[in-house]
């Protein structure tokens, strides 16, 4: 037996419970995918988008990455917004980080970590814009303050996108929200709120 069989064994399972609950489901979900929204979060795996906002499948476009970063050159996320923008036409694009994010706290350190290095440069250059308020902070303070500048930034850079600033050009319905997750109370704090 494989060494995943179970995870094979497990969507069965789920699946079944699914058909038996709503003998219609899969067939709904198939046949269009239509999501208001479009979701960039953290890679991390305790941070399942769709979970933490009670959805079903099918209701949120999903894309994920170290750091949940929008970085101008990094054509798959790009991609993905000019796809949610364009042809799902959804009418609200959430960036959403989280406290604790190990992305984060890497670029908070001198250590090398190999190839994510070049990724988090950009967490680490936003660190330095923002020295003067982080070198009053300490330890977890720092890292969660670093985790909302970081969901602000991204949340900014799409704003400054040649794709959103076009749709936005053209009347198009679209807001972008920054958010942060907690992993000690599974909660979401609005960060345009504050």
């Amino acid at each position: 037996m494989s060494e995943i069989q179970h995870l094979l064994d497990n969507n069965q399972r789920w699946s079944e419970k699914i058909n038996d609950a709503d003998p219609d489901f899969f067939d709904k979900l198939s046949k269009q995918q239509s999501p208001e929204y479009l979701w960039i979060g953290c890679s991390d795996s305790r941070v399942p988008a769709n979970q933490i906002v009670d959805l079903l499948p099918g209701d949120i476009f999903v894309h994920r990455n170290v750091a949940n970063q929008v970085i101008h050159t990094d054509f798959n996320c790009l991609s993905v917004v000019q796809f949610a923008v364009e042809v799902l036409k959804v009418k609200h694009i959430i960036v959403c980080g989280h406290y604790g994010c190990g992305g984060v706290e890497a670029a908070l350190t001198d250590k090398g970590f190999g190839i994510v290095d070049n990724w988090l440069g950009h967490i680490k250059d936003l660190a330095y814009k923002h020295r003067d308020e982080l070198a009053t902070l300490e330890g977890p303070v720092k890292s969660a303050r670093m985790c909302e500048l970081n969901v602000l930034e991204q949340s900014a850079n799409l704003k400054r996108n040649s794709i959103i600033k076009d749709a936005w050009a053209r009347g198009q319905d679209l807001t972008i929200h920054s958010w942060i997750y907690s992993l000690k109370n599974g909660r979401i704090t609005n960060l345009d709120m504050q």
